[in-house]
């Protein structure tokens, strides 16, 4: 018998890795992941993509979550928009990040031979969590957009936090045809920290996680069935 975990809340895809996104009513769903989610990076000349942390493939360039990026239309075979902080959108992405960051050495890329993901295809969070960090930093602005997570789950009433971490191991159906297997965790980094759009920068979240569940938080998925998602959507386990 299956078991219901929740519904899609929200549904949020990142065109341009480490900007902010857009929220989607549906989203159709690969091997890769949401369609066109991440598909394009902020690329220096030495092939690192543009990141709040600085790691082997990964270059910190801050200020990226200010901006957001969308495709026109919602069709992911053309080129995503690039919004400036003032959310209007710029003519020319690369020539803008050129001048935002102050550095002649970038371009807006397409996705080739190596990964803009940073761990798994999918993000999914539950409101539960979501609710437990807010309730841990007080005062602090909070929401999804902290974690980018691709899919939030509105959990039932009582729901504990970070139920996630009982979900992993397991494969669930969400909506009539998509099937996922919840593989792992993310280990959180100072991208929950940075200011956004609404957001103020604010290092008590970070440190909330790290006390409280060793940095974790969200259930990191592979597709096992592609299919479409859609908000209303039940997750249940297979």
């Amino acid at each position: 018998m299956s078991k219901a975990l929740g519904t899609i809340e929200r549904i949020w895809r990142y065109p341009v890795k480490s900007t902010g996104g857009e929220q989607l009513s549906k989203a159709a769903v690969d091997a890769r992941g949401l369609v066109g989610d991440r598909l394009y990076a902020v690329r220096d000349d030495e092939g690192k993509f543009g990141s709040g942390k600085a790691t082997r493939r990964f270059r910190r360039m801050p200020g990226l979550l200010r901006l957001r990026s969308r495709y026109p239309g919602g069709v992911v075979t053309e080129a995503p928009e690039l919004l400036g902080p003032d959310g209007i959108p710029v003519p020319d992405p690369s020539d803008f990040v050129r001048r935002y960051l102050d550095r002649n050495d970038v371009e807006v890329a397409r996705e080739g031979t190596i990964s803009h993901f940073d761990q798994l295809p999918l993000s999914l969070l539950t409101t539960a969590t979501l609710d437990w960090v807010r309730t841990a930093v007080p005062g602090v602005p909070v929401d999804e957009r902290r974690f980018r997570p691709n899919l939030l789950v509105r959990t039932p009433p009582g729901t504990p936090p970070f139920v996630e971490d009982t979900w992993l191991g397991s494969t669930a159906r969400i909506g009539d045809a998509l099937h996922v297997r919840f593989v792992r965790s993310s280990e959180r980094c100072v991208m929950t920290n940075e200011a956004q759009e609404g957001l103020p920068h604010s290092p008590l979240i970070l440190r909330a996680i790290a006390q409280a569940h060793d940095l974790r938080l969200d259930a990191l998925a592979t597709v096992t069935r592609t299919g479409c998602v859609r908000l209303g959507d039940t997750i249940d386990l297979t």
